[in-house]
């Protein structure tokens, strides 16, 4: 596909910012980490019914695996498929540790700091009158956290060269909202957060890569 055909929308999110937008179903939200070494952290809902929202627990269940990847259906609470992945040049993504927030960072880190993905996303979602319920255990893209044998996980360094992107389908009109993660007291964003570019592709005008 040539560059910009088919192009409905393309923003740059600035680093540590949040951004929500309505997907129409079949087009194909595309997330691109400009820089390398940027945690995403992502969540979606039925545009229609936003309290029908992504479930980790139905998507983990469904496929049968922890990490989300090329070809994972992000599932709804219903069990509603909301999107799924068709561009991956990463491998997988973490769907367990949730989002930082001004809470946990003191908790984990005795930091106190003034923002959180989990205050990104109260900010872009509240326009859709969607409060904190609709916060829940999130996808972060471009995020490692390894499982161990014995059960213990964590976040990685992880060397994600600049352009690495993810594809989204959107099996039905959603709302997708991220957060271009502001954290600084863990690797997931190389101490160091970065602008990240979100583009919307008509339906059918963007193919899968693996």
């Amino acid at each position: 596909m040539l560059e910009g055909q088919g192009l409905v929308l393309e923003e740059i999110v600035p680093a540590r910012q949040g951004w929500a937008h309505r997907v129409r179903h079949g087009e194909t939200l595309v997330i691109t980490d400009l820089e390398g070494q940027q945690a995403v952290d992502f969540l979606c809902f039925d545009a229609d019914d936003p309290g029908d929202r992504y479930s980790a627990t139905n998507t983990i269940k469904v496929q049968g695996n922890v990490y989300v990847g090329l070809g994972t259906v992000l599932h709804a609470d219903s069990g509603n498929a909301l999107m799924t992945v068709v561009e991956d040049t990463i491998g997988r993504h973490d769907t367990i540790y949730g989002c930082c927030s001004i809470p946990n960072n003191r908790l984990r880190y005795g930091a106190e700091t003034t923002e959180s993905c989990y205050s990104n996303f109260e900010g872009v979602l509240a326009p859709y009158g969607i409060g904190r319920e609709g916060i829940v255990a999130n996808i972060n893209w471009f995020m490692s956290v390894p499982i161990l044998e014995d059960g213990c996980a964590g976040v990685a360094e992880a060397a994600l060269r600049p352009g690495s992107r993810v594809g989204l389908r959107a099996e039905r009109d959603v709302l997708a909202a991220l957060s271009n993660c502001p954290q600084m007291h863990n690797p997931c964003n190389g101490y160091n957060p970065t602008p990240i570019l979100v583009q919307v592709f008509r339906a059918g005008d963007r193919g899968a890569v693996s």
